[in-house]
């Protein structure tokens, strides 16, 4: 499978913000959906995690993933913009996990926070996009 490059238009989302829903599989094969912050590390997305939550423990077995969000909020259009990410995912136990959920407080929150919680260690997770699907000018 080939690596999906980014448009501009969905880097620019991407960038912005958008609380984003990980899909990712269980150990019975069921879904688990949680909602995180998401960033961009050159082509790949990345998002932070100081607990070895389910997401994370289903990563490390299972990399097939799916990230979703929404666009922009127009309500003169029938159907909004969303993008639709499937993704091979990797976990990366890291010492920096936090630099970078530190990072993401500035876009999810405001250029004058900081993370809330105390530096440790953590997991950041790397998405490869495999494909991009939606509703919006990267679909």
């Amino acid at each position: 499978m080939t690596d999906t490059v980014l448009s501009p238009e969905l880097r620019a989302l991407i960038g912005s913000g958008p609380l984003t829903h990980l899909t990712t599989i269980n150990a019975d094969g069921s879904p688990q959906v949680s909602v995180i912050w998401i960033g961009l590390d050159g082509g790949d997305l990345v998002s932070g995690h100081l607990g070895h939550y389910a997401k994370v423990r289903n990563v490390e077995r299972d990399p097939r993933v799916v990230l979703s969000f929404l666009g922009p909020r127009d309500h003169g259009v029938t159907l909004n913009p969303y993008a639709v990410l499937h993704a091979h995912a990797t976990v990366e136990p890291r010492d920096d996990t936090w630099d970078l959920l530190d990072q993401l407080t500035k876009v999810y929150q405001s250029p004058d926070d900081t993370f809330p919680a105390p530096r440790s260690p953590g997991w950041t997770i790397r998405y490869r996009v495999r494909r991009v699907g939606g509703v919006g000018p990267w679909a």
